[in-house]
């Protein structure tokens, strides 16, 4: 049986369930929390009421950044007695602010990342972490001897297989921000290339940039005629996601390479069929699944191969998605992953 931990720090942006892009970090909480005698989360913002009991947050939320930083260093600081291991996720400031007070008293520093961008922050990151924690070792941008692949933790018991629906118009989902990254563009050109489908997409629009490209893609689908057969609405509550693979055939997911797109395995925890561009889904989805990314063309061949597939054929392809989420992707052992990164397992 696995020793228990005596105490373990993660940093992160926001605990909170209903955040339309953070969401998922909550079921990471409780998963290292099911693990450890007590969890203690440093965050911009934590929802106490989503907080296992054995966990206890603190918010270094300041009106200035160098406020922040004194508010974490602060925090981090009176929780050094006992520490097993300090995890910073996602963000690689969180890592350098935390280095200078952990890593002298030889307390393991694990950093989660997975994206394309390769700043000199990251860099330092990388320099001071103990490892570095990712999906798969296409997901960090840097060569490095210290990156642990360990999945992306899917909380399956969010994600209940779906039953295939009716075959006729075939409804394909995408979820995400509405960004270029996300590649919706090639999207939209390849659906004017196939008959009986329609596409919506749920996602948020937080900053100018975003909602600006989406009244891009809202001009597109009008000249490519495809007004009436796509809809770009805002983000749902996370705990609608479930309903929306149930209510669709397919996931299509086209974002850049470099970063495995978490929706791509909860559709696939859900038995929901996708069709993904990103080579680091090779492990997950077979080749007629997927597609380069500015092809539309070859896109759309894959919309019409799955249009002609039976609900049988479908179902099959979808129950194949859910087994490999659940060998290698769950949340749990994503959390036995991180423990083993900062040498605790």
């Amino acid at each position: 049986m696995a020793r228990r931990i005596a105490k373990l720090v993660f940093v992160t942006q926001q605990v909170d369930p209903a955040h339309p892009a953070l969401a998922a970090t909550v079921p990471k909480v409780r998963a290292l929390a099911a693990r450890v005698e007590e969890l203690v989360v440093l965050a911009d913002e934590a929802v106490a009421e989503a907080l296992p009991g054995n966990c206890r947050a603190y918010s270094f939320r300041a009106a200035a950044k160098g406020g922040r930083g004194l508010r974490f260093e602060t925090a981090l600081a009176r929780e050094l007695r006992g520490l097993s291991a300090v995890v910073a996720h996602m963000c690689p400031i969180y890592a350098v602010l935390a280095a200078p007070l952990v890593r002298p008293l030889r307390i393991p520093l694990v950093l989660w990342f997975t994206h394309w961008r390769a700043s000199r922050l990251l860099r330092l990151a990388e320099r001071v972490s103990s490892a570095v924690a990712t999906v798969d070792e296409r997901s960090f941008p840097l060569p490095s001897r210290k990156v642990r692949a360990i999945g992306h933790g899917i909380d399956l018991d969010k994600f209940p297989c779906v039953e295939p629906r009716p075959e006729g118009i075939l409804r394909v989902l995408a979820l995400g921000r509405y960004s270029p990254a996300k590649g919706l563009e090639t999207v939209l050109r390849a659906l004017a290339q196939v008959d009986d489908a329609r596409l919506v997409a749920h996602g948020p629009a937080l900053t100018e940039y975003e909602r600006s490209h989406r009244g891009e893609l809202l001009r597109l689908a009008a000249e490519l005629g495809l007004v009436g057969r796509v809809h770009l609405e805002d983000a749902v509550p996370r705990s609608q996601v479930p309903e929306l693979f149930a209510a669709n055939d397919l996931l299509v997911n086209n974002m850049r390479a470099g970063a495995p797109d978490k929706v791509v395995y909860e559709a696939a925890a859900s038995c929901l069929p996708v069709v993904a561009s990103n080579p680091v889904f090779d492990a997950l989805l077979e080749p007629e699944w997927r597609f380069a990314r500015d092809d539309p063309r070859e896109l759309a061949e894959r919309l019409r191969a799955f249009a002609a597939l039976s609900a049988g054929e479908r179902a099959a392809s979808g129950r194949r998605l859910h087994e490999r989420v659940a060998a290698g992707h769950s949340v749990d052992s994503w959390a036995e992953g991180i423990l083993s990164a900062a040498g605790l397992r």
